[in-house]
């Protein structure tokens, strides 16, 4: 699944805040899920987050207008694909903030 969240920041503002964020990702899910990162580069970032038995990797971008998000969700929960697309787009938003 492709997920593209705009932004209206400078590359340098985004990146920063990226990093900043992402570094914070594993507090704010709470003991809910696991939540690790790494920086491929400084517009590329992978995350692989475990929740209720299940691990799903992301692949983040950021280009200069668009935060990108590609998940490869198990065939196993495409019941709940809606429900975990919002809370990418809510989530990876607010990566950004």
């Amino acid at each position: 699944m492709r997920i593209a969240i705009p932004h209206s920041l400078d590359r340098d503002e985004a990146r920063r805040r990226l990093r900043d964020k992402a570094a914070q990702a594993a507090d704010k899910a709470e003991g809910m899920a696991t939540v690790t990162t790494a920086f491929a580069d400084d517009d590329h970032m992978t995350m692989t987050v475990g929740a209720m038995g299940y691990t799903v990797d992301c692949a983040v971008e950021l280009t200069e207008s668009e935060l990108v998000v590609e998940v490869d969700i198990p065939a196993s929960l495409g019941f709940a694909r809606r429900m975990i697309e919002g809370m990418i787009r809510d989530k990876s938003g607010k990566l950004l903030n």
